[in-house]
């Protein structure tokens, strides 16, 4: 596993980092821990100091930042930009928040004049988090804001392929005056991640990143007795009743399906048109999906970015292959994407039944998956037979209809006339193989925090 920059729109080789060695790892575990000790007594106020600033430092800084992210994962500039901005509000929002939120919580007793039980949330320690390349910044941010705000310090094990982004971030927090082990990126080996989890002075672990890469994290952290968390993966459901707002709708689902170049966890991956609007809808989204530009990422007209490797690139048109293969359609849309560089011509796929095994895949691409209903019923039926629960979304012009269908979906997450969101203010996480936890706003807070009970009894009341 080499921790490289590889340009995905020119395929360069920019820089090379060497693995982190076992004892850069060992101290590391225990610069962190020594961290622990002081940090989970630092004020909230000075907590939110350097979180502050460290969102200006990003805000003052943002096309830097922003072109980290281009050069590395091959993102386009102004979705770049827009991570940027993303994860300063969330450094802010606990900056903001986090005391209110960590308050003690006195419980009600039988007998009030026997004492009081109060409920405290106490950090647990050093955390290990491991993040993937697709929104290198915000998955940081989501998992670091919430923790060193309570009072936890974090290690990081970022993907091997956006390693100056990993860096830029120490970097940003270190420039906001975090103390010296309080948050460290590693470029850990996959044998040094298991090492770090059984260490006893870690005390829990967050992942975000694929169904294989959770089954084994999982395993580890479970056979050390370690709490953790997953972030997998999704394949949301899009879901467009007859009474929707095509044309609005539609261009929520060229967006939905294609930011990122459709490597999102929460990208709409399959689309569920009721018949009335199928027809209608499909000329559309293909009108929509014909307009994108591919191109340079760094170029403010590309709406179309490559994907983050060739690697991902050949892996999203074997699945695709392998999809035609099972009886699947494939309708390649658009001028052809460069020869140059990691991208992936915008394909919809169609007559894909429960008998093709492509009908449960996650596509990690520009690569749309259509799906006909006959009515609201079969769309929430089609929508709920999935191995994944990330997010979903379902538009209608009857709000209340919206959120009746939106309660019988089962996922983590479910928009109406709006497809999944990422924001500051939300909670994020997902059901079955889409994993377990949440993260942001009170929920990802106290993820790995002691849920300390505190009883201050009458000394003469009864047993």
């Amino acid at each position: 596993m080499a921790y490289t920059t590889i340009n995905p729109f020119t395929g360069e080789l920019i820089k090379e980092f060497p693995n982190a060695t076992d004892t850069e790892v060992t101290q590391a575990i225990d610069s962190a821990h020594l961290a622990f000790l002081a940090w989970r007594t630092t004020p909230f106020a000075d907590k939110a100091v350097i979180l502050s600033k460290a969102a200006t430092i990003l805000r003052d800084n943002k096309r830097q930042y922003a072109k980290l992210l281009t050069l590395e994962m091959g993102k386009v500039i102004a979705e770049a930009e827009a991570e940027v901005e993303l994860s300063a509000q969330i450094l802010e929002y606990y900056a903001e928040h986090t005391e209110r939120l960590l308050a003690p919580q006195k419980l009600p007793v039988a007998d009030p004049a026997e004492g009081e039980a109060i409920l405290v949330h106490d950090p647990l320690g050093v955390l290990l988090a491991i993040e993937p390349w697709n929104f290198p910044y915000y998955q940081i941010a989501r998992i670091l804001a919430p923790q060193i705000s309570v009072g936890n310090t974090l290690l990081l094990k970022h993907a091997s392929n956006v390693p100056q982004c990993a860096a830029a971030f120490e970097g940003l927090m270190r420039d906001a005056g975090l103390p010296q082990g309080v948050f460290q990126n590693l470029y850990a080996t996959r044998d040094q991640i298991e090492y770090i989890i059984n260490s006893p002075k870690v005390h829990g672990v967050a992942l975000t990143g694929s169904e294989g890469a959770g089954a084994i994290i999982a395993a580890q952290a479970g056979k050390a007795l370690k709490k953790s968390t997953l972030e997998l993966g999704g394949a949301d459901a899009f879901i467009v009743l007859e009474d929707a707002e095509l044309p609005k709708t539609i261009n929520w689902a060229v967006f939905g399906r294609h930011w990122n170049a459709g490597q999102v966890c929460v990208s709409s991956k399959r689309m569920i048109l009721v018949e009335a609007i199928y027809d209608e809808f499909m000329q559309g989204y293909i009108k929509g999906v014909e307009a994108l530009k591919a191109g340079d990422p760094m170029d403010p007209t590309t709406t179309l970015a490559p994907l983050s490797s060739q690697a991902a690139a050949d892996e999203v048109k074997q699945k695709v292959r392998d999809a035609v293969k099972h009886g699947a359609t494939a309708t390649e849309v658009g001028p052809k994407v460069p020869e140059k560089g990691a991208f992936v011509q915008p394909t919809i796929l169609t007559n894909v039944t429960p008998d093709n095994p492509a009908y449960y895949w996650e596509f990690f691409g520009p690569i749309s998956m259509i799906l006909k209903a006959k009515d609201e019923q079969e769309a929430i039926n089609i929508a709920n037979d999935s191995p994944f629960g990330l997010g979903g979304s379902v538009f209608t012009a009857d709000n209340k209809r919206g959120l009746a269908v939106a309660k019988q979906v089962s996922t983590g997450m479910m928009f109406v006339n709006h497809p999944t969101m990422v924001k500051a203010d939300l909670p994020f996480g997902g059901v079955r193989r889409s994993g377990y936890g949440r993260e942001l706003i009170s929920l990802g807070l106290k993820e790995f925090v002691n849920h300390k009970l505190i009883n201050v009894v009458d000394i003469n009341a009864p047993f």
